[in-house]
């Protein structure tokens, strides 16, 4: 194709998200693309690295009205690693930071995380607080059993060309004859780092055993944990969209694809090639819209995303369940339905009990609730994450360093907080979490911190004057939140750039590449890059080179003495 011809291409990225924002940096950077030549097409402006002000959410796609529209909402946080995401920091490395002149977003954020490093004290919480004083089940130790170091050793032994042995196990299933894994520090300490159910994929499990091994020896302090300076909204998407914004990069809110139209003249019916995009409008009442997608255009879609159909409360208002299938899964389902070998969304999206968690954000007036929540940790603010392993929702704090969002006022404090089964019922509110107010759900957790506080005056003693300091406790349930972890085999989820497609890639969490570990940010990016080098002919030997830890003879005898713990 020749250089006037390479000129007129456009790219249509669908989700604006951190994978299309990425593969329109690899476009320009590395493809020397001009930045009108690519459209992003969204719902809203941020995918699942979100954070803003309560009200702004009420503009979004599917999100009813909310009485209280005070404070501030996060539905999640991202815990970056410095070592393992390469590709993050490849492309951060390419975009000048809005509030540090003469960094780079990767500058920026190392130099936040190296002062303030992440040393979590109060990782697990019982009735004597913090684990922290070298009793036999000091969540320093995992309490390994000789069975659970065994089947544990086995399944991150096993070799990559065996993986498929692993096809539709759980991780339960894998310690079927171990249970007691379940019951061991290390377990509750994975499961609500990463939100792992037993329900989910073994498979997942050896991936990020592997991909993390490197932070085995540090899981109970979260030590390998790199925090922005912001949420991840502004420390990392805004920058991103004001870059491609001054290239030129055309976004478009508001448009839901719903439908890939594909050429029908292929004798052999398997060459995929995306000629239109049929689209809704959805702040012109769903108005339809089709996008003429011509001979050398390419089409990157973001197939799943972990934060459809949201369901948002208030500080009196419980959620009311979204029960539509997830709509970026729903365009990748009508691709499946013209082609063989494009994986199978069911496997992710038909099944919420292996996917759904419920989270809530507290934003206060002062420093007064925080302030407790840190005498009771006995760990500043920004310390990473605190489980209550007897609550019977496991309720988890992430107390955020503050202030979390730029906007925040100078007493204001925003936190969140979330169960990883919002179906079972909470020990101080009777009645299933993902039923409960957010004042509910606060009540649950004060309750949680009175059970773990040690302290002779308890924060009880000062209930009436954190609930005068309450702006709003924001629920968010997310039915698809662990859905990238559900049990799959291998091919139900596609190659990045499918056999025989011509024009079409998958960017997002439910792609399928070798080694990498999803519900992090690096996977996306990776397969942004490894899209646009295909189909833009640069080499693969330029793809960003992965770290191997798990080869490692010193990071492998320190897991060693780890699982000896």
């Amino acid at each position: 194709m020749d250089k006037e011809n390479t000129m007129t291409r456009k790219a249509y990225l669908i989700g604006a998200g951190i994978g299309s924002l990425s593969a329109a940096v690899y476009l320009i950077r590395d493809g020397h693309w001009d930045g009108p030549q690519i459209t992003i097409l969204g719902l809203e402006d941020h995918g699942a690295n979100d954070g803003n002000r309560v009200a702004a959410y009420e503009t979004e796609y599917g999100h009813k009205a909310l009485s209280n529209k005070a404070g501030f909402l996060n539905r999640g946080g991202r815990m970056l690693n410095e070592e393992t995401y390469e590709n993050l920091w490849d492309v951060l490395g390419s975009i000048p930071s809005l509030t540090s002149p003469g960094k780079t977003l990767t500058q920026e954020i190392l130099d936040f995380d190296h002062a303030h490093p992440t040393k979590d004290i109060g990782r697990l919480m019982d009735t004597r607080g913090p684990r922290t004083r070298g009793d036999a089940d000091d969540y320093s130790h995992m309490q390994f059993s000789k069975a659970d170091r065994v089947l544990l050793t086995k399944l991150m032994t096993l070799p990559e060309s065996r993986e498929s042995r692993l096809d539709d196990v759980s991780i339960e299933e894998w310690f079927a004859s171990s249970p007691h894994f379940f019951t061991t520090n290390f377990w509750r300490m994975w499961e609500t780092t990463f939100a792992f159910l037993r329900s989910n994929s073994a498979m997942e499990l050896r991936r990020y055993m592997n991909r993390m091994i490197l932070e085995f020896s540090r899981i109970n302090t979260l030590e390998g944990v790199t925090r922005t300076p912001y949420n991840q909204y502004e420390s990392i998407i805004v920058p991103m969209r004001a870059w491609l914004e001054g290239k030129g990069v055309e976004f478009v809110g508001n448009r839901k694809v719903t439908e890939f139209v594909f050429a029908d003249d292929d004798p052999m019916r398997d060459r995929i090639t995306v000629i239109g995009l049929k689209y809704e409008q959805v702040d012109k009442d769903n108005q339809p819209g089709l996008i003429d997608v011509n001979e050398g255009d390419l089409v990157f879609c973001t197939n799943g995303s972990i934060t459809d159909s949201t369901s948002l409360g208030d500080l009196d208002t419980a959620i009311v369940e979204d029960e539509r299938y997830a709509p970026s899964a729903a365009l990748w389902k009508q691709a499946t339905e013209h082609f063989y070998g494009l994986g199978n969304p069911d496997k992710f999206f038909a099944d919420r009990t292996q996917s759904e968690w419920t989270s809530f954000t507290v934003t206060t007036n002062n420093h007064l609730l925080v302030n407790e929540i840190s005498a009771i940790t006995r760990q500043l603010p920004g310390n990473a994450l605190n489980t209550f392993v007897d609550s019977n929702a496991v309720v988890s704090l992430v107390i955020h360093h503050q202030p979390h969002f730029a906007a925040q006022q100078p007493n204001e404090t925003v936190f969140w907080g979330y169960s990883l089964y919002p179906r079972r019922t909470g020990d101080v509110v009777k009645k299933p979490f993902i039923e409960m107010t957010g004042r509910e759900m606060l009540t649950e957790a004060l309750g949680q911190l009175e059970r773990v506080d040690t302290r002779a005056v308890k924060i009880s003693a000062k209930t009436e004057e954190i609930w005068d300091s309450i702006v709003n406790v924001v629920p968010a349930h997310m039915p698809y939140a662990s859905a990238l972890f559900a049990r799959r085999a291998k091919g139900d989820r596609p190659e990045v750039v499918p056999a025989n497609s011509v024009n079409l890639a998958f960017i997002s969490q439910f792609v399928e590449m070798p080694f990498d570990m999803v519900f992090t940010e690096q996977y996306s990016v990776r397969a942004a890059q490894i899209a646009v080098y295909h189909f833009l002919g640069i080499p693969s030997e330029r793809l960003t080179t992965l770290h191997h830890y798990e080869k490692d003879p010193r990071v492998l005898a320190k897991a060693a003495l780890t699982m000896l713990r």
